[in-house]
Order: C-alpha cells, then structure tokens, then sequence
C-alpha cells in the first residue's frame, strides 16, 4: 500500500484499541496522520510512541464546533486532508423499556449526527481538492440487532445507509464514501465481558475467534489506498463469518 506515503489522513477516535492499530497501520506506510479524541494524556502517548503524528484533541459531541475542527484538522495538514476515518463511537446500553431519551439521544446524536457532520464539512473540502476518501467505521450489530442496544443498533444502521446516499451523491467528484463493519474484537472493552457471554459470541463466530484490532486496521488500509478507487457506497463486514451479508 505504498501509495500512502504522504497522504494526509485524519484518524478520530484514534485513543483506543481499534484507533491505535489504524494509526499504526498508517504510520507504517508512510501517511501523514492527524489523531483525534477526548483523552489528551492518551493523544500525547500515541504522538510519543509515532514519529511525524499531529494530534488535536477534540470531542465529536459538540457538534456545533464541527466545522471549526474540519478546519482546524485541515490546517494542520499542511491546508487539506485525502482521507478521514470516522472511529469514533459511545454506547449507553439500556433494555428499550428502560432508556431514556437521553440515553437515546446521546447515542443517535454522537455516532450518527455527528459523524454526519464530519462528512458534510470533509466533503467540502474534498470537492476542492478533486478527491478524498472517506471510511465510516460501523458495526456488525447494526446489521443484526443486539440487546440492549436499540440506539447503538440505530446509530449504527444509520451510518450505512447515510454513507451509500453520500457516495451516490459525490461519486461524480471523485469521493469514495465506504464503511467497515468490525464483529466482535478483542478490545479493553470485550475484555470486560464475562467470560460465559464471551464463549457464547465465540461460539457464534464461524472462526471460533474474537477478531483482533488489526484485522480492522487492515481494511482501513485497503478503503485509504487507491487499491479500493472503484469501490464506493459499500461496507465491508470484518466479523469472522458471523454475519454474512
């Protein structure tokens, strides 16, 4: 994938494991890398343990400040970006009897409206440039249901469909808009499970295995690279085999 050297590439939830093995991947061929999220000590770390990393601390909840961080993103990229990954992502799990709408509405309102928002404003700037790419990062539960989870669930069908009606409308403009559908990996926070739920999602999987954060990174380096040019409005489901669309 060495046509990533030197393509400036924005990384948002780049903090934990899955954003960690993207950021990573990238460095290792050659892109230029703006890392984002909440935690400044964790930003700080990633920039000491990669050469050449930018980091901006940013918290993609404030969604009036959106575009003030596209622009801010892009000027510390030398003015433009060819690629951003939208990583990040919260849940609040509650049975449906018992969310309450803010629990709902925090969820819907960071991983769908905000990431909608990063692609209105990155879309701007990609249209000036003449291309970019874009990669919106899902989830296999948006496709299958989970419980407990109906705003996850929603947020992430959500970002599917959102990202096939932007790739149709900015194909023309030379904008490639996919998603990846990470099953279950092995993060801090699968780790949390109890061990009895964790065999029976194992044992679900047709790979009899939790996935690992590389396995996401490697799809990412595929969607950023010109090796994927003629795919766009798609979603590549990384899980194992268990769910096979």
């Amino acid at each position: 994938m060495n046509d990533l050297k030197n393509k400036n590439i924005i990384v948002t939830g780049a903090t934990g494991g899955i954003g960690n093995s993207i950021i990573k991947k990238l460095h290792e061929n050659g892109a230029n890398i703006l890392a984002t999220g909440t935690k400044i000590e964790k930003l700080e770390e990633i920039k000491k343990n990669f050469s050449n990393i930018r980091i901006l601390k940013f918290d993609i909840s404030k969604s009036d400040k959106i575009e003030t961080f596209i622009e801010d993103a892009s000027r510390e990229l030398s003015g433009s970006f060819d690629c951003i990954i939208n990583n990040a992502g919260v849940t609040q799990d509650n049975l449906a009897i018992r969310m309450s709408l803010d629990e709902w509405k925090k969820v819907i309102d960071i991983n769908l409206t905000s990431t909608f928002l990063i692609c209105k404003f990155a879309i701007k700037k990609m249209i000036k440039n003449k291309k970019g790419k874009i990669i919106n990062i899902t989830s296999v539960v948006g496709h299958t249901g989970n419980l407990g989870q109906s705003n996850y669930t929603a947020s992430k069908a959500g970002i599917v469909a959102m990202s096939k009606s932007l790739a149709i409308e900015y194909a023309k403009k030379n904008i490639n808009i996919n998603c990846i559908s990470p099953g279950f990996i092995r993060t801090a926070m699968t780790d949390k499970i109890d061990e009895k739920f964790k065999d029976l999602i194992i044992s679900k999987i047709p790979s009899a295995r939790l996935g690992e954060p590389d396995d996401i990174a490697n799809a990412v380096l595929f969607l950023a690279s010109s090796h994927s040019d003629y795919i766009n409005g798609e979603t590549l489901h990384v899980n194992g085999g268990m769910y096979m669309a």
